[in-house]
């Protein structure tokens, strides 16, 4: 019915050029005395010809815009498939369309063009200043002390946000880096806490791992970085006490004695850029890290959860998925 009506409203010129063609002739036939009865087989002749008119002209225009929809589905053909124009005005918005259509595509292979030269130069960023970075740790590794101490966490934490930096660049285009497989938990629990034993070591925290049995299906690299970035947070917000890994059934958690998490804070830890009441007090906080990590955790189908309480830890929940999940892949 509403389509009937779309087609009513399109058409509306005709059907009152009609109207007012038949109110004019049976007008005139009653005004000149005229056999009304003739007048009134011509309106029946008018009225017949209209409505036939009408439904040849309809189902045309149904079955154009039966094409334009399916083309508007698919954003990609339309400057390719539009149907031939039927007078000047729908040629005139069809070159209006191919030209929006070329500029679109120019847009997107210099944007394409941006990101490849932004991935290229971030990776060498990177590259580069890790060579100054393990120049200035083997020279403090030959001066022992309190001082070279807190610059190795330093040079460290500059270590990992060039990491950072060049890791949320590829989240843009994730999928296209990833390698799914059988990933042995335990050891890349315990590669990641071996890497941040530096901060939990100088810190005076506890480490404690138990044993983590089971193969999960993931992306090793990808699910170290989620693994990393809760180790540095757990590090960050952990004064006294420490970290302990542990499974619970089939979930991984990772549970701190930190300073927590406010309750009006929990539901909005994942989203960017929002640092919190912790954050706030930690004028260093970006946000991004647990950001990032969620991103991560939902292309890998990864179930990440927090409970938390102010001055009592916060622990966090990874749930994997079953091998089915990537199936598809």
């Amino acid at each position: 019915m509403c389509k009937f009506l779309s087609y009513l409203r399109y058409r509306w010129p005709l059907l009152l050029l009609w109207a007012l063609a038949t109110a004019i002739m049976l007008l005139t036939a009653y005004l000149g005395g005229q056999d009304m009865a003739l007048f009134r087989y011509g309106a029946g002749v008018l009225a017949f010809l209209t409505v036939f008119f009408l439904l040849l002209d309809g189902s045309r225009f149904f079955r154009r815009l039966a094409h334009l929809r399916a083309l508007r589905a698919q954003p990609g053909a339309i400057a390719h498939q539009l149907p031939e124009p039927e007078n000047a005005l729908e040629a005139l918005y069809g070159d209006m369309l191919r030209e929006l259509a070329q500029q679109n595509e120019a847009l997107r292979l210099a944007l394409e063009q941006d990101k490849a030269e932004s991935l290229t130069y971030y990776t060498l960023w990177v590259h580069q200043i890790k060579t100054p970075i393990a120049a200035m740790r083997l020279v403090l590794q030959k001066e022992p002390g309190p001082a070279g101490n807190v610059l190795q966490q330093e040079l460290f934490k500059i270590e990992r946000y060039a990491d950072l930096a060049l890791q949320y660049i590829k989240l843009q285009d994730m999928a296209g880096d990833l390698a799914i497989s059988h990933c042995d938990l335990n050891a890349l629990v315990r590669e990641s806490a071996k890497k941040y034993a530096l901060l939990f070591v100088y810190q005076g925290l506890s480490l404690k791992i138990d044993p983590l049995s089971g193969d999960v299906v993931s992306d090793g690299k990808w699910l170290r970085f989620i693994l990393e970035q809760l180790l540095s947070n757990a590090a960050k917000y952990t004064r006294r006490g420490g970290l302990h890994i542990y499974m619970d059934g089939p979930r991984l958690v990772l549970e701190d004695t930190g300073i927590g998490i406010a309750p009006e804070d929990l539901p909005r830890i994942f989203e960017r850029g929002y640092t919190g009441y912790n954050g706030r007090l930690d004028t260093r906080a970006s946000g991004i890290g647990l950001f990032m990590a969620k991103r991560v955790a939902d292309t890998l189908s990864i179930s990440l959860s927090v409970k938390s309480s102010p001055g009592k830890g916060t622990a966090v929940s990874l749930s994997f998925p079953s091998g089915d999940a990537f199936r598809f892949m």
